[in-house]
Parts: structure tokens; C-alpha cells; sequence
């Protein structure tokens, strides 16, 4: 039984992590190099539980145990009692050895060793430890006390008992988990790229503006937010950069294809709604275009972009990423889709989706249209995902 969580890192996800920790009555130890973090840190978390105990959500009592249990450190030697260390730092290959490497001189044996990465491989940072069989992802989504869905990441090294642990003990705090191969954006980063690069794709071809894109994708497909809302809202430069790293990582496949669209506006500081202007502007909201409102336009583009977005969640099952479920959880619960993605093709009609993206393919002959072999052998053999 794991009693002691470490947490490396004192940003917004660090935090996140450790006060779902400290909630689940563990005994937390926050280590962050700078002491100007640290406090900013323990300011932020205790404004978080003190709205907390206002919303009726916790006592105050509980407020303060949950302060009792957390330790805020800037020395990473004083994580040696835990069972459990989770990093949630920059992503850089690198550093992320460097630290790996000192934590595994500070903790014992014992102590599983974690990464909350979202696109790095879990096999790589695994590489620098000596015992590379307690490595493993754990990759929660922003606001981690929020998000339901975390996707547990073994790599190729990790130990069954640590995968098993792991999955255990963050079911145990409530949350939905699922579990995914040491692949290139796992589930959700992975499954979601054409969310937003098929729609920056029917925009530069000309077919519709962002707010008409948007309003199909809430509209008539249900989703909460629109893709160039949501690129706006995660950080434009960020989403490009995730978008880059996984196209990179996949060796170039063209259905990862970045956009100029997208680089542009990331190149020129439109970052979206932190830095006031994106595909939308945020300073003067009247500035920006009413949707087109045409209903057969809408439907268009919903289609195009779904059935890629189920051809891709297709592939991750054909390419053994995950179970069909934990694909549909994972994007119903990690990405607020309203429906899993398998499930919605059973709905549609897989001979449906088939169909369309043969079209695409055919109109463009580019690779980013190519249906799936699972796909086409399911409609062959008349199937669905769910019976």
C-alpha cells in the first residue's frame, strides 16, 4: 500500500495531482526547485479549497487536513519515503532524464516512478533508470481534480505489478482509467488530431470560416466547443506544438500533417484567448464573424470530420493502442466528446463512414483519407463494435 505520493513539479497540473492525492488521504511531498513556485503554489491550492469549503463541496475541517497532509519542499531528497513519484515537469527529453535519474538515487527500490507526459515515449524516459521496471505513464488531463479520464502508459519495460498498482490506486481516487500502449499521443492526443486538423484543412480550402466550422461542430454534432474555440482556449501554440510532436513522432504520416494555417497564426503570437487574439479576438468580441447558419454546409463538414475522427479511433484499435471501451472512454471522458467515437460509427453506419472517407480518398489520393483495414474489414464481414 502506497502512503507517501511524491510530486515533482509545482505547476497547475503538479498541484492538481497532489491535491487529488492529499484528498485521497495520502501523505503528499511537493518538490519544486523554486521556493517563488512552491509558494505560488500553496497560495493557489489553498484559494482552490477554500472555495471549496464555500461551494459546500468539503468542510472545513477536511480543508485543513488536506493542508496537513501536504509538505511543500525544494529539496528533492526529502521525497525519500515515498511509494509513489509522479513528475509533471517541462517536456523535455532531457530533463526529465535528469531528474529520473535523481530520483532513483533518493527513493528506495520500491518506489514506482512516474511520468504525467502527454506526448513523450514512456519507453525513453525509462531508459535512464536502473530499474526501469517501476516506469510508467500516468497521464492526467488539465484541471487534474476535474477530469474524470488517466491514462495509464507501460512502457515496453514496465513491470506487470507496477501497471497493476498503478491502475488500482488511481481507480481508488475516483478516477475513470484507461489503458493504452506507449504510442504517440496515446489515446487522446492521438485519436483527436483531426478534430482539429481536418477542420483547419476545410478552412484553407476555402469551404467555410472558423465561427461557421465552429457552429456545425456544436450545433449539429454536439461537441461543447468548436475546434478553433478549443485551439484558442488550449493555447494555439501549444496545440501546434502537440500536433508537431506527434507528426514527428509517427515518421510524418501525413494524416499528422501540421497546417501553415495553424503555424502562421502560432508564428505571428495569435495564441488565443491568453494572449487576447487567435482564430478569434478576444479584446473586441464584436470583431468577429456570425456563422454562416446552413444547415446542409453544417452537415458537410460535421461528416468529413467525424468520420475521420472515427477512422482514427478505429486505427488505435487496429493498431492495438487500446480496447475499443477505453478509446470511447477515453475521448467521452478525457475530451468531453459527446459520444465515443466506435460507438457513433455503429450509429452512422460503418459502411457509411467506409464510404465517405473512400470519396476524400479518391478526390484528394493523399494518405490522410485512407480508410483503416479494421474498417474496411468490418463492413466486409457486416460487424459492429458494439453488437
Amino acid at each position: 500500500m502506497i502512503e507517501t505520493v511524491g510530486v515533482v513539479g509545482a505547476g497547475t497540473m503538479g498541484i492538481g495531482i497532489a491535491q487529488i492525492a492529499a484528498q485521497n488521504e495520502h501523505q503528499v511531498i511537493i518538490y519544486d526547485h523554486s521556493e517563488a513556485q512552491l509558494e505560488k503554489a500553496k497560495l493557489g491550492l489553498e484559494k482552490v479549497l477554500n472555495r471549496l469549503v464555500e461551494k459546500e463541496r468539503i468542510t472545513d475541517n477536511e480543508r485543513k487536513k488536506i493542508i496537513d497532509r501536504m509538505v511543500f519542499t525544494p529539496k528533492m531528497s526529502e521525497l525519500w519515503p515515498c511509494g509513489l513519484v509522479i513528475e509533471a515537469i517541462v517536456e523535455s527529453i532531457e530533463i526529465k532524464h535528469q531528474v529520473f535519474q535523481s530520483l532513483e538515487n533518493i527513493v528506495s527500490e520500491h518506489c514506482i516512478l512516474a511520468t504525467n507526459t502527454s506526448s513523450l515515449s514512456i519507453a525513453s524516459i525509462g531508459a535512464s533508470l536502473k530499474i526501469a521496471e517501476r516506469i510508467i505513464g500516468i497521464h492526467f488531463f488539465n484541471p487534474a481534480p476535474l477530469m474524470p479520464l488517466v491514462e495509464i502508459i507501460p512502457s515496453i519495460q514496465t513491470g506487470e505489478k507496477t501497471t497493476t498498482v498503478c491502475k488500482n490506486l488511481i481507480s481508488s481516487w475516483g478516477k475513470t482509467v484507461v489503458l493504452c500502449k506507449d504510442t504517440p499521443g496515446f489515446i487522446v492526443n492521438r485519436v483527436a488530431r483531426p478534430f482539429y486538423g481536418e477542420a483547419l484543412r476545410i478552412y484553407e480550402e476555402g469551404m467555410a470560416d472558423f465561427s461557421t466550422i465552429d457552429w456545425a461542430l456544436t450545433e449539429i454534432g454536439g461537441f461543447r466547443m468548436g475546434p478553433f474555440t478549443l485551439m484558442d482556449y488550449i493555447g494555439n501554440d501549444v496545440n501546434f506544438a502537440v500536433t508537431e510532436s506527434v507528426f514527428k513522432a509517427f515518421f510524418y504520416d501525413p494524416r499528422f500533417k501540421p497546417s501553415f494555417t495553424q503555424k502562421r497564426y502560432a508564428e505571428a503570437g495569435y495564441f488565443g484567448r491568453k494572449s487576447g487574439r487567435g482564430y478569434y479576438d478576444y479584446d473586441d468580441v464584436k470583431l468577429n464573424p456570425k456563422p454562416q447558419t446552413d444547415k446542409a454546409l453544417g452537415e458537410k463538414i460535421l461528416n468529413r470530420i467525424l468520420c475521420l475522427l472515427i477512422n482514427e479511433a478505429i486505427d488505435a484499435v487496429f493498431m492495438g493502442v487500446a480496447t475499443s471501451k477505453d478509446v470511447d472512454l477515453a475521448m467521452t471522458k478525457g475530451v468531453n466528446y459527446p459520444k465515443g467515437l466506435l460507438k457513433w460509427g455503429d450509429e452512422i453506419g460503418l459502411d457509411k463512414i467506409l464510404k465517405q472517407l473512400q470519396n476524400l480518398f479518391d478526390y484528394y489520393g493523399e494518405d490522410r483519407y485512407r480508410p483503416n483495414p479494421l474498417l474496411r474489414q468490418m463492413v466486409k464481414e457486416n460487424k459492429q463494435f458494439y453488437e
